[in-house]
């Protein structure tokens, strides 16, 4: 699923901590798209919002709109440099902002605080917590992005929180992405392991020789450019722009991918910029290629050229670092990128170890609770046996009932259970049960189910 994120144009910095990219599965451009100098947006239109990862990702776009309609604010936030949006100092000028902009901010807020609301009380819920009263002011300090002990006003405090938070989650993104890259890599080892386990000695050879083969066969690939090299960007321009690549021209270039017309290269524009070389590796088609890994290394190739272009670290690549990239030595003579398969391992074998043992930690109460629900489902069998075998009795007494009264009815004797006439026996049943006779039945976790009978009318007198 792609992770991506939305783009404003209130500036570099703005878009650095509220709307940085995240391309986790970017698209390959279109090789046969015009450039966007040629169909510029129309004038007023805004780009999609999309999401960006973010848990209040709506709470965070809504608040940012909100503000871009003060104009004294949107000028504010242009003129601010990244260490005045980090350290909060643009709290203050919240007190400038029109009325119907704060207005607006508060049922923003109050919306938030009543979906944190909804999220704690289902997660209480299904921990089966059992509460008369929730104290939420004390559940709402969890969360970060809002001030908890003001539930229905939006003050600078919350700005500076919601910045701030933003800031420090989308800050630690990457981390995460490797952390969860790492988990996949083990877990695909611990099965590959477990598969091998399950063979004997010959099966494990001829398996072990087959993953030999697609591994040799996945490295057998053409060479792969160092991403932000001169060869990898004179191929783009030649592959994907269709442009001769002896008329290279880096300003050209950055215009040409710089898609939104923000004046920087965002994280998606310059993902997207590594599909030709990552095409040379890995292909959806092919057992040996794993995708997983293709987006592992598209994000290594981004992080490369941040750190050797991105100068104020600010997530962007401007023009001027650009055009200033293409003058360093390495340029023009990188060495060849090292893939996945070239570098060490993403994990140790002790974090391996580790990491099978939680997977058995795990599997041990998946097959504890298996078994409880086991016992749970037979017993729910049991009663239901019995349940289907009461009823089937209590309907054999209905229909007994019912064939007794009919004979009655009909002047036919009531025949014993050995065909003996049991009139004075059947009469003396009625008179010790009453006016009503009950039948009554236990069901197991069930209410005592009770019909009451009418005597019988108009029965014969007989005596013995």
């Amino acid at each position: 699923m792609a992770r991506s994120s939305w783009r404003m144009t209130s500036g570099p910095h703005w878009l650095l901590l509220l709307s940085i990219t995240f391309g986790a599965w970017s698209v390959p451009i279109d090789r046969n798209a015009v450039p966007q100098e040629a169909h510029p947006p129309p004038e007023g239109k805004q780009e999609e919002n999309l999401d960006t990862g973010l848990f209040y990702d709506r709470y965070l776009r809504e608040v940012v709109e909100v503000l871009e309609t003060d104009p004294l604010f949107r000028e504010k936030l242009q003129a601010a440099n990244t260490e005045d949006i980090e350290k909060g100092r643009l709290g203050k000028e919240l007190d400038l902002v029109g009325h119907h902009v704060r207005t607006r901010l508060d049922e923003l807020k109050r919306q938030e605080v009543a979906r944190l609301r909804m999220l704690l009380k289902a997660k209480l819920d299904s921990t089966n917590t059992e509460t008369l009263q929730i104290d939420h002011a004390a559940l709402l300090k969890q969360f970060e992005h809002l001030d908890p002990h003001n539930q229905n006003t939006f003050e600078s405090a919350d700005l500076e929180l919601l910045i701030a938070t933003a800031a420090k989650d989308l800050r630690n993104y990457d981390l995460e992405r490797h952390e969860e890259f790492k988990r996949y890599e083990m877990l695909k080892e611990h099965e590959r392991r477990e598969h091998l386990r399950g063979l004997d000695q010959e099966e494990q050879e001829r398996e072990e020789q087959r993953l030999q083969r697609l591994s040799e066969k996945h490295r057998q690939h053409p060479k792969v450019y160092a991403p932000g090299s001169v060869a990898q960007l004179r191929e783009v321009w030649r592959e994907t722009d269709g442009l001769d690549p002896q008329e290279f021209d880096p300003r050209t270039f950055f215009s040409l991918h710089d898609t939104n017309g923000d004046g920087s290269l965002d994280e998606q524009e310059l993902e997207a910029l590594f599909t030709k070389e990552l095409e040379k590796v890995y292909d959806p088609r092919n057992e040996e290629d794993d995708m997983i890994e293709m987006e592992e290394e598209r994000l290594r190739m981004r992080e490369h050229v941040m750190k050797n272009v991105d100068v104020n670290q600010d997530r962007l690549v401007s023009l001027d670092e650009f055009l200033r990239s293409t003058q360093k030595r390495e340029f023009g003579s990188p060495e060849e990128w090292k893939t996945l398969d070239d570098s060490k391992p993403v994990y140790t074998e002790a974090e391996l170890q580790q990491f099978e043992a939680e997977l058995q930690e795990k599997e041990a109460e998946l097959a504890q609770r298996a078994e409880s629900l086991r016992q749970e489902e037979e017993l729910l069998k049991q009663w239901g046996t019995a349940l289907e075998a009461q009823r089937k009795e209590y309907q054999q007494a209905v229909k007994d009932m019912s064939q007794r009264n009919q004979q009655s009815v009909d002047g036919q004797p009531l025949p014993g259970p050995n065909g003996e006439l049991q009139f004075q026996q059947e009469m003396k049943n009625l008179e010790e049960q009453g006016a009503n006779a009950t039948v009554s039945q236990n069901f197991p976790g069930e209410e005592r189910m009770n019909t009451s009978i009418e005597p019988t009318q108009n029965l014969p007198l007989h005596t013995s």
